[in-house]
């Protein structure tokens, strides 16, 4: 709870974080801090870019300066995942996720929406899962293609 609310004060002054990390003009992951016990993430997503379902297995404050991002929720079932909700997380809010959460994330939106994200571990080393967003079917987390769909969604947006 105290990294979530250092966090909302943080996000609280978009400006300065804006002026900080300057403007957003490439969707992408850039690391600020890490160590076993904590990362600290900028999250920038392009317009339209969608990432699939996803775990951390540890928790995640997750803070918007910038645009918006949404989430939809699920837990495990048999067939895969069931959807069981979801949260549009606009600017200036915060989002705190257990270590339990499997969610996927969207940039519906035509600017770039841009976060702060901390983890409570090591969000390069430690093993999680993500589900293929048709199938649901699971599978070991490839940071090689989160990165990937990161390029490819600013590919298709500096195309227009």
């Amino acid at each position: 709870m105290a990294v979530r609310d250092l966090v909302v004060e943080l996000v609280a002054d978009r400006a300065a974080l804006e002026q900080a990390f300057g403007p957003v003009d490439r969707g992408g992951i850039t690391t600020l801090h890490v160590a076993p016990d904590l990362t600290v993430l900028h999250v920038a997503w392009t317009p339209g870019m969608a990432l699939y379902p996803h775990d951390h297995r540890m928790w995640a404050v997750i803070g918007m300066y910038g645009g918006q991002e949404d989430n939809a929720f699920y837990r495990r079932s048999p067939g895969g995942l069931e959807a069981t909700g979801g949260r549009e997380l606009p600017a200036g809010e915060v989002l705190l996720l257990g270590d339990d959460v499997i969610h996927s994330v969207a940039n519906s939106r035509r600017d770039y929406a841009a976060a702060l994200h901390v983890y409570g571990g090591d969000f390069f080393t430690t093993e999680r899962s993500e589900w293929d967003s048709e199938t649901h079917e699971e599978r070991p987390r490839d940071l090689a293609r989160t990165r990937r769909l990161f390029e490819e969604a600013n590919a298709r947006w500096s195309k227009g």
